[in-house]
């Protein structure tokens, strides 16, 4: 592969075997500046710049003891939640392997499971305060099909998240644009004191991609 560019932009020349969209990919890569930073400070990708962003706005890690890091995989996230708050637990799951990161107890399991929930409280050994989920569905080229898909998960990470957060807790969630449906987003409302959705500055410009943030649950009633 060779490179060169002007103005310090690095081109990436089309190589026998890769295709025109591949090769798009690679000079976004080698030309995000996130990316780069990521490498330089260690994070595993350049998602973990989200998390930091989201936390400086809403202050989702001040005070936090336990987490959840649902879609953990690469890892960036409970690099960041460790480097930030040193002393949390943090368990995380996915489907994908994910290497080891100090301090953070790792399954790759399906989170639709039945039998994760328990896998993760148990290894938390405590509610959490803060449940994150990155998750999202494999896109199949559908906008629309890709959107409800990804909802699902959203959803089921939400139900997770009522069933299991601390009072007070706090509950982060990957959406697409256009942010969660008006029944998902009511229901939210009701369970917590804040709802809100953000686009962090590293999210890139281009991607769907939204986060919703929504904190101080309410916690569960006796019927519950």
């Amino acid at each position: 592969m060779s490179r060169g560019g002007t103005g310090g932009r690095q081109r990436v020349r089309t190589a026998r075997g890769r295709t025109a969209q591949s090769t798009r990919w690679l000079e976004r890569q080698l030309n995000d500046p996130y990316v780069r930073r990521a490498k330089a400070e260690g994070y595993r990708s350049r998602a973990a710049y989200k998390l930091l962003e989201l936390d400086e706005r809403f202050g989702l890690l001040r005070g936090t003891k336990r987490v959840i890091d649902l879609g953990i995989a690469p890892g960036g996230w409970s690099q960041a939640v460790r480097r930030r708050v040193p002393g949390a637990s943090v368990v995380g799951i996915d489907l994908l392997p994910v290497d080891p990161i100090d301090g953070v107890t790792i399954f790759q399991h399906d989170f639709m499971d039945d039998a994760a929930p328990g896998l993760l409280m148990e290894a938390l050994g405590g509610a959490p305060d803060l449940v994150l989920s990155d998750m999202a569905a494999n896109t199949v080229g559908h906008p629309q099909t890709d959107a409800l898909r990804t909802m699902a998960l959203v959803e089921t990470a939400l139900a997770f998240a009522v069933d299991v957060l601390a009072p007070g807790g706090t509950f982060v969630s990957k959406v697409f644009a256009g942010g969660a449906d008006s029944a998902l987003v009511a229901e939210m409302k009701q369970r917590f004191a804040t709802v809100k959705h953000a686009k962090p500055p590293s999210s890139r410009k281009g991607s769907v991609e939204w986060f919703v943030v929504a904190q101080g649950f309410k916690g569960r009633t006796d019927a519950e």
